[in-house]
């Protein structure tokens, strides 16, 4: 195994991917000659050609629609949005023509298409550059859902995301980029919609996603330290498809559910996730499902502020230990 930065993972997933099936091209503003703007395709270019690793003028739609038509003819394209806030530019062409065409064909059309996206908060790019969005891909129907929270995922799951037939949403979290962890070497894949329990515990169960993953551990080792709380950290490293069998065996255990959520709380993915809990769950559960969440309001760019309103470890341990004292 090599040790390899998530951006690195990135890279060495599509890598995998375009070496191994000559019909995965890549599309994207600045991600050929540049080698992408958070340096997640440095090399691609010139191991693969300007015919499969094509710089786009700056036009969201452009990308979307030119990787839809490729899907539809046979390529399998990654097309990466620089920012997931410009996913509103082109939502249009993912919600309306991406997620619905193999449905409204009857499957004599598929879209094996990724559209890959740096997502969240916490590096200081203002209200219109650090939103997490993975809620607003969730609720549509005929989109799978994807937000690593690690460099091995990112590389195992984007492998898997760009096999599949159905288009995917690649969610890569921006203050995560320079984070390493060790990355099998040759080919990896990992299934999509498969939860990871990254920690047991018998108190408490919090599910978390990509960047709150990290924070969610870290306040599991906190809880058991100093208050004597064990707690059961779920990376759900899919919204769509879901692990709902992890999820809900584990609360059931544990009698206690927390979600640890970047985006807004208002229809945050956790909504969801904590509606099944109480539909399965119920009987078994000790007390009310708790959602640790940004609050509904527009990301600040001050160093204080954006701190203070995305998730900390401090306040997950806090809210929790508030909970189960």
């Amino acid at each position: 195994m090599a040790e390899l930065t998530y951006r690195e993972a990135v890279a060495a997933g599509i890598a995998q991917e375009m070496a191994r099936d000559e019909n995965v091209v890549f599309l994207g503003e600045d991600v050929a000659a540049a080698g992408g703007v958070f340096k997640t395709t440095v090399g691609l270019l010139d191991r693969f050609g300007p015919k499969r690793v094509r710089d786009c003028p700056i036009s969201e739609q452009a990308i979307l629609g030119a990787a839809m038509g490729a899907a539809m003819t046979g390529l399998k394209p990654i097309a990466e949005i620089m920012f997931s806030d410009f996913l509103a530019v082109c939502w249009d062409i993912v919600v309306n023509e991406i997620a619905k065409a193999r449905y409204m064909t009857n499957g004599q059309i598929t879209l094996p298409l990724v559209i890959r996206t740096a997502n969240g908060g916490g590096s200081r790019f203002g209200a219109q550059h650090s939103q997490s969005v993975e809620n607003w891909a969730m609720a549509i129907p005929g989109l799978k859902v994807v937000a690593p929270s690690n460099a091995a995922d990112a590389k195992g799951l984007l492998a898997a995301s760009i096999r599949d037939p159905d288009p995917v949403i690649f969610f890569e979290h921006k203050s995560l980029l320079g984070n390493k962890c060790e990355v099998p070497d040759g080919e990896y894949v990992l299934p999509l919609g498969q939860a990871a329990v990254l920690r047991e515990g018998n108190d408490a169960t919090i599910l978390a996603l990509a960047a709150m993953v990290p924070r969610a551990l870290k306040a599991a080792e906190t809880l058991a330290a100093e208050h004597g709380i064990s707690a059961t950290v779920i990376d759900l490293r899919c919204l769509v498809p879901l692990d709902t069998k992890t999820i809900l065996a584990h609360s059931a255990r544990t009698g206690r559910v927390f979600t640890v959520e970047e985006n807004p709380r208002l229809c945050g993915w956790g909504a969801e996730v904590a509606s099944i809990v109480a539909d399965e769950c119920f009987w078994d559960l000790d007390g009310p499902i708790l959602r640790i969440t940004t609050p509904h309001v527009p990301l600040p760019s001050a160093d204080l502020l954006e701190d203070n309103t995305i998730p900390s470890v401090a306040r997950i341990v806090r809210e929790i230990r508030a909970k189960i004292d």
